[in-house]
């Protein structure tokens, strides 16, 4: 009886707060008054059925009579405001080229929105590498990212929205706080939207979709960080938009800068929204399918030079063409997740570019990159809970940044790798996600070092 009386003063408490929001809406003239009547005859209404219910309760009904009480309060505070949220898929979330947070802008009517993600990582090495001998790489725990979206919808056409990320907890201790995007979205159409600002790549299947909640791995494959060098931004404008069963992303950027390619990948050409060299443009494409919800593959294509006007060989100007192409796809059904990807890169005048840059021997940038991965894992606990995940998987990874080099050069065999990753994923709320994975790495040096990853993350 003491629980029943319980929810009937609630429920009184929530009347009274609702007759008082509109009686205090109407005095403003915030809406017209026969519209505040009909909102309080129907909540008067429904408060009389609760209240019958609630006296002739029993134990086993208290639960749904909780559930009630708390879709009313929720009423009160969608009434109080005056809006609702969109509702925004996962599917409609991709088309737009961000990840489920991400998209918090999209589902709001109007005003400021609020998002965020975060990642803390401990890596453990072995102490002796593929070959037997013993290194010493000493362990880490690094609180790798605090990020907050914030963004604000404008009206139906215009928002802006953008990333805003805390590196390594500290910018005193190699951190650093980055803009990993800002962009403005005119949403001309559901086919068409146009957008200009700091965006994000449009390759791969991480890219855009690095949220730790996204995809599974305590760490980030290594093609998608040294082919496709996620996270990968730059300054542009372009068109995005779905049309039934497919989305397409299409930029013009800025190009990448060949100083900071290396012998292990284009990670270091990422000009990332800084004072960016703009002698060359690179444009960059992305179209993919979804024949359903959860089932979708595609590809990328990213081409521009990327010698920015800084290098000259025995007085001619170097033309560093570089193009990127990748094809991926991913299925998310019935518990199931599978993934796969190939990224090829092929970079032009790169002897020349080893001259210029005083590079010989192993160091050479490489003519051609390649990698890719599959990887699957399973939820355990699909049949149990829609919550609570656990979900094993494995990736088998290759990856080789000297795939071929130029003549008179010799490529480092340390950077033809093979990765294979065994991991687990727990989660015990949606939002919130625990990752342990064991990394064994072999290469063609025989130096490859194995190494345990635990990874707690979140999003919201």
């Amino acid at each position: 009886m003491q629980r029943v009386s319980s929810f009937r003063a609630q429920a009184k408490l929530i009347f009274r707060l609702i007759f008082a929001f509109i009686i205090t809406t109407s005095w403003a003239g915030a809406a017209p008054q026969e519209e505040l009547r009909s909102r309080l005859e129907e909540f008067e209404k429904r408060l009389q059925e609760l209240e019958k219910k609630v006296a002739g309760s029993q134990d086993d009904e208290v639960a749904e009579l909780q559930r009630r009480i708390e879709v009313l309060a929720t009423e009160l505070e969608q009434l109080r405001s005056g809006e609702k949220e969109l509702v925004v898929t996962p599917e409609q979330a991709q088309a737009y080229g961000v990840g489920p947070s991400a998209a918090s802008v999209y589902r709001k009517p109007q005003g400021v929105s609020i998002a965020g993600y975060g990642e803390m990582l401990y890596e453990n090495f072995n102490n002796r590498n593929e070959s037997g001998t013993r290194t010493f790489q000493p362990s880490r725990f690094d609180f790798l990212r605090a990020v907050l979206y914030t963004g604000y919808r404008f009206n139906e056409k215009f928002l802006f929205n953008s990333e805003i990320e805390f590196e390594h907890a500290s910018t005193g201790r190699g951190g650093e706080a980055s803009v990993e995007f800002a962009y403005v979205d005119y949403l001309a159409a559901p086919y068409l939207t146009l957008r200009g600002g700091l965006v994000l790549i449009p390759m791969g299947l991480t890219n855009e979709f690095h949220e730790p909640t996204a995809f599974l791995g305590a760490k980030r494959s290594e093609t998608e960080s040294r082919i496709i060098p996620t996270t990968w931004r730059e300054n542009g404008f372009g068109v995005l938009g779905s049309a039934g069963k497919f989305q397409y992303r299409a930029y013009l950027v800025n190009g990448l800068t060949a100083a900071g390619f290396s012998s292990d990948g284009l990670r270091g050409g990422r000009q990332k929204g800084a004072t960016s060299l703009a002698t060359d443009m690179a444009f960059v494409g992305r179209l993919d399918v979804m024949p359903t919800p959860g089932v979708f593959f595609g590809g990328s294509l990213y081409s521009g030079e990327s010698d920015q006007g800084q290098f000259s060989d025995r007085g001619r100007q170097l033309e560093v063409n570089t193009t990127i192409g990748e094809l991926h796809g991913q299925v998310q059904a019935h518990g199931f997740d599978l993934r796969g990807l190939f990224a090829r890169a092929v970079l032009d005048d790169v002897s020349g570019l080893n001259s210029a840059r005083q590079l010989t021997g192993k160091a050479s940038i490489g003519e051609t990159l390649e990698g890719g991965y599959l990887q699957i894992g399973y939820n355990a606990l699909t049949r149990f809970s829609e919550t609570v995940r656990l979900t094993p998987y494995y990736r088998f990874e290759k990856l080789n940044t000297q795939d071929e080099v130029p003549s008179g050069f010799l490529p480092d065999p340390a950077r033809n790798r093979t990765f294979h990753t065994f991991g687990l994923e727990f989660r015990p709320i949606r939002p919130v996600v625990i990752k342990g994975d064991y990394q064994w790495l072999k290469n063609r040096a025989d130096s490859g070092l194995n190494q345990l990853n635990i990874l707690l993350g979140y999003a919201f």
